[in-house]
């Protein structure tokens, strides 16, 4: 009773729990959350300082006794208790404008596809921890078809490649459910990794990761451009200590990003390999679809079609798919109930 009373208080969310972001749709509202999943934990008294944007401007610039940490690694679960804490302050920041005391929502929340039990169990636990009364998983993929507004119910493939921060999810989806999935930790944060050793290796040069992303997004490309670009990287001299500045081009990064952009590709011509032919030729038709941070690296969309002979599209706003897939699920549960995965307390 008390439980059901909290609950017609509470706004029930839809949440997307990336490795680089954390966005949360609230029912008959949309979008209101959208920050870094980082926190930045005081390691003497074990206090979180900050969460979220706050915390992200931390990284790198804090004392030794403070870190500024992201909670989730590949997509994954990786500190559960400060996973805990930064849901749960997300849950209270959208239920304090309604004076909530005790808020209760219903969730549903997107996990990485090939997933372990035990990394699932983590993920729903820390959610009901957080303080939802109601949990519901759904795998990402599915959940950025949905919110890129693809017809996975009907009798036809569509193939869906959502490149996060952590991990790359790619799936192909019929009659609502997914018959080829695969997973790689090639994503956002391995293309910031592989600027980052680039730098180092080439050029002598220690640089952060906010200032690997910044290069990324500015310069870097998948595939050849019409007209060069460059940009300056800006970090420590590890000879000298001191700060060092060296412009670089797009040709350079795109050389640095070459053997995960490759993975990435291989990858998505494995599945297609796997797909039964008559949802191929669906595939040849419809097309396949980008969703996810990486997807708007330069160049990456045409690079996979050229590669798989498929037309490729970028969703049309593939930062928010899967948060818009769990909202859209959210609202209509009963109707899409066979695309959430088992929970552990489901008798």
């Amino acid at each position: 009773m008390i439980d059901r009373l909290f609950g017609y208080f509470s706004k029930d969310l839809g949440i997307d729990l990336g490795t680089a972001n954390t966005l949360v749709y609230v029912h008959g509202r949309g979008i209101v959350i959208n920050e870094p999943s980082v926190v930045a934990v005081n390691q003497k008294t074990g206090q979180v300082l900050s969460i979220g944007k706050e915390a992200k401007l931390m990284v790198g610039r804090t004392p030794g006794h403070i870190i500024a940490t992201k909670p989730l690694v590949n997509g994954v679960i990786s500190d559960f208790e400060v996973t805990e804490q930064m849901l749960k302050f997300f849950i209270d920041k959208v239920h304090k404008e309604h004076f909530t005391l005790v808020p209760r929502p219903r969730v549903v929340i997107g996990i990485p596809s090939q997933i372990t039990e035990v990394e699932k169990r983590a993920v729903e636990d820390a959610v009901r921890n957080a303080g939802a009364r109601e949990v519901y998983l759904v795998e990402e993929p599915v959940a950025a078809a949905i919110g890129a507004r693809m017809p996975i119910h009907q009798a036809v493939g569509n193939m869906i490649v959502d490149i996060g921060g952590g991990t790359t999810d790619i799936a192909v989806i019929s009659l609502g459910g997914v018959v080829v999935s695969k997973t790689l930790k090639t994503a956002g944060d391995k293309f910031n990794q592989d600027i980052i050793r680039y730098a180092r290796d080439e050029h002598r040069l220690l640089l952060g990761e906010i200032a690997a992303e910044n290069i990324k997004i500015s310069i870097g490309s998948a595939y050849a451009q019409e007209h060069k670009m460059e940009d300056a990287l800006r970090g420590r001299d590890l000879v000298s200590g001191l700060p060092k500045e060296v412009i670089v081009t797009d040709e350079e990064i795109r050389r640095a990003l070459g053997p995960s952009i490759a993975a990435l590709v291989n990858a998505v011509k494995a599945s297609v390999e796997l797909t039964p032919p008559e949802l191929v030729s669906d595939l040849v038709k419809n097309g396949i679809v980008l969703t996810g941070g990486g997807s708007l690296l330069r160049g990456l969309d045409r690079l996979i079609e050229e590669s798989t002979k498929i037309p490729v599209r970028i969703a049309e706003d593939p930062l928010t798919s899967v948060v818009i897939g769990t909202g859209i699920i959210l609202e209509n549960l009963e109707k899409l109930s066979d695309v959430l995965v088992k929970s552990q307390y489901e008798s």
